[in-house]
């Protein structure tokens, strides 16, 4: 599984989840759970304070493809959408990488081709 985005603990579970600037977090689950809201199939919801938050945590999912490190934002089948992390736009170019913003290069690898994947903590 790639994950990329917020993991917050509460009651000692951890769900993904979204701080907002109103001193809440939002925690989601994929299934029904006490007290979570449906909020489209197969997707919960429930609002709680930040002070219950045990932790929140950002993950995010990296690898290693053509001997360079990537940042793993998204998959389709059997490829893998990487984001180079390397900051240098001559090797990002000398990739092939396609430039989406400015300082940002990123591709679709084939998931055979990527090496040494794993999860963040930040």
């Amino acid at each position: 599984m790639i994950r990329d985005g917020y993991v917050a603990r509460w009651l000692g579970r951890d769900f993904e989840a979204a701080p907002g600037a109103d001193g809440e977090v939002r925690l989601y689950a994929p299934a029904p759970t006490d007290g979570f809201e449906e909020i489209r199939a197969g997707r919960f919801r429930r609002i709680v304070p930040a002070s219950e938050v045990e932790e929140l945590r950002y993950v995010r999912t990296t690898c290693r493809w053509r001997g360079e490190r990537f940042v793993i934002v998204g998959e389709h089948e059997t490829w893998l959408r990487v984001e180079f992390a390397g900051g240098r736009a001559t090797v990002a170019e000398g990739l092939g990488l396609d430039r989406v913003d400015l300082g940002v290069w990123q591709s679709w690898a084939p998931r055979s081709e990527v090496e040494d994947v794993r999860e963040e903590m930040i």
